[in-house]
Formats: structure tokens, sequence, C-alpha cells
């Protein structure tokens, strides 16, 4: 278990489309992870994002919440040095159990070809 755990956050739209144009992108029924291995030894970057289509101010804001969390469990647990993640929030992230959606990102790693023990 990482013990000094520090993940940045992506802020500017440039660097959101640079994980779109040249990561990869796993989508599953609760999120669409986007996932770019920078080859470094930096804190890992992460990013959320919730179209409008999903709903109001009140459940994209609460579906971005649970997103975070997602990260910040996983961040304690497995080491994300080194990648740029954007977290896509969909429909079924609001009402989803949450042990479920945390399941779904365990999934989008390894098929991401990320290499982890859980």
């Amino acid at each position: 278990m990482q013990s000094d755990f520090k993940l940045l956050h992506l802020k500017k739209r440039v660097h959101f489309l640079k994980v779109a144009a040249q990561g990869q992108k796993i989508p599953t029924s609760s999120l669409v992870l986007q996932f770019l291995n920078r080859h470094d030894n930096q804190p890992g970057r992460v990013g959320f994002t919730v179209t409008k289509k999903v709903g109001n101010a009140v459940v994209r804001n609460r579906i971005k919440r649970r997103l975070r969390a997602v990260i910040y469990q996983a961040g304690k647990e497995i080491c994300l040095c080194g990648v740029d993640l954007v977290l896509i929030g969909r429909n079924k992230t609001f009402s989803k159990p949450y042990p479920h959606i945390v399941h779904d990102f365990y999934q989008a790693l390894k098929k991401a070809g990320m290499k982890f023990d859980t």
C-alpha cells in the first residue's frame, strides 16, 4: 500500500485533449477511462468530465464526487505514477452501487495494461 499518496489534477483543456488524442479509451458500463502513460515517475494526473446530456448540475457534480472517491481509493492501493487519466461519467455512474463503479474502474485499468494486485 502506498503511504505518500499524491495525485494532481488535469485542469487545462489542452491536457484533456492530449489524453484523448494520444491515449487509450476504455469504456465500461459506468464510466469511460481515457489513459495515457507518460513513462515518468512524476505523480499521476487525473481529470473528470461529465457531459450535460447526463443531467443537471446536481447530477453531474454527484457523479464527479463518486469518480473522485474511486480515484482516491485506487491511489492509496496502487501506484498511479507517470499516467494521465480522464474519467468520463455516464448515466449509470449516478445510480450504480459504488462497489460496481470501483470494479469497472479496475477492469478498465487492466484493459489499459496497468499491472497491480487487488
